[in-house]
């Protein structure tokens, strides 16, 4: 059986109030008495009234509502992330819908007219590109979008990440300062900026220490295809495999550590180090103890909802940034600790 909606007009007869001072007790920022308030909340709880923010929108022209994309959640880094940002626009007044896409460009394309379609205020891509296309409809739709943990520079989007091609090479100076003279890489998804960076920053490092990196394989973000390519990358005998491997995100590390140790009877860090990038809660567990480039996900949270918010409600056209946030080396026992290193020195060093 249908129930009858409750209106604000019935709210305001129950409240002895206009229907003009329901609206602005339900409109964020607007002024009203704290008597008039209690008033109408009162009414509205004993009849059942919620707002239709959606219709709210359509008279206003803002809905307060933020679009958020994620391409997976598997990485632990991510549902961190979406409870940050969640919390910090919440904080502001603003509400977020959650969509899910695949990393393909035409599904994200997709989402993205969707997204558009529920009058969203703005949106942000976590690990997510924009096409030229989706790019040139937002602007002209008015919605400002900003990258999280993904840049490009192309389409002028504002993007916030870590320093990724920095934390890459300090992944490769404390492997050059342990003594280690094989390098592999076990790179992410190909199409990420995040990917590019940080092998980009991990060579840079190699070069300047006169090495070169030793062996190469790719694991996509997806810890599955990063056991299959540590099992390519290990299973050759001990001279002409990695003595260190750089894997480019937690996620795909632990995996890793995974195969080198129960699968192939490998001791790390004895016979082989091994470092990741994000520094998920799981990196600091006993069973891995992983060394990593810290993701300092408050302040790029943060930054984030700044950029966006300072777009939403500001006059001017928006200027893109990128902004990038230097992370930490977290030393930790699946790397050889050259003497004198400590996590406080490569914390407040920067190295």
């Amino acid at each position: 059986m249908m129930v009858e909606k409750v209106t604000s007009i019935q709210v305001a007869e129950r409240a002895g109030v206009s229907q003009s001072a329901v609206s602005r007790v339900f409109t964020p920022g607007a002024s009203v008495s704290k008597k008039t308030a209690e008033k109408v909340r009162k009414a509205a709880k004993e009849l059942g009234y919620r707002p239709n923010i959606l219709a709210r929108a359509m008279v206003s022209g803002r809905s307060r509502i933020i679009g958020l994309v994620v391409a997976y959640l598997e990485n632990y880094f991510y549902p961190e992330v979406v409870e940050k940002l969640s919390n910090s626009l919440q904080e502001r007044g603003y509400h977020v819908l959650i969509f899910m896409a695949s990393q393909t460009a035409g599904n994200i394309d997709d989402v993205m007219e969707e997204i558009l379609d529920y009058q969203v205020d703005g949106i942000i891509l976590a690990s997510v590109a924009l096409s030229s296309d989706i790019a040139t409809r937002c602007q002209q739709a008015g919605v400002p979008a900003v990258l999280f943990n993904r840049s490009q520079s192309q389409h002028g989007v504002t993007s916030v990440t870590s320093d990724n091609h920095e934390g890459g090479r300090k992944a490769a100076r404390l492997l050059v300062a342990g003594g280690h003279h094989r390098m592999g890489y076990i790179a992410g998804w190909e199409g990420a900026s995040t990917q590019r960076d940080r092998e980009a920053g991990f060579r840079a490092g190699l070069v300047e220490a006169g090495q070169s990196l030793f062996a190469r394989e790719v694991g996509d973000f997806n810890a599955d295809r990063a056991r299959d390519a540590a099992r390519r990358m290990f299973e050759h005998a001990p001279a002409q495999r990695p003595d260190a491997v750089f894997v480019a995100n937690d996620h795909m590390a632990f995996a890793v550590m995974d195969v080198l140790r129960f699968e192939l009877g490998l001791s790390v860090p004895h016979d082989v180090s091994v470092i990741g990038y994000d520094d998920v809660p799981p990196a600091a567990w006993l069973a891995y103890g992983l060394t990593t480039i810290r993701q300092r996900a408050n302040l790029m949270v943060a930054e984030t909802v700044a950029a966006l918010i300072e777009m939403i409600e500001s006059q001017d056209p928006p200027t893109p940034r990128n902004i990038q946030i230097d992370g930490p080396l977290i030393l930790r026992k699946s790397t050889r600790i050259p003497e004198g290193w400590t996590p406080e020195r490569i914390g407040h060093e920067g190295l």
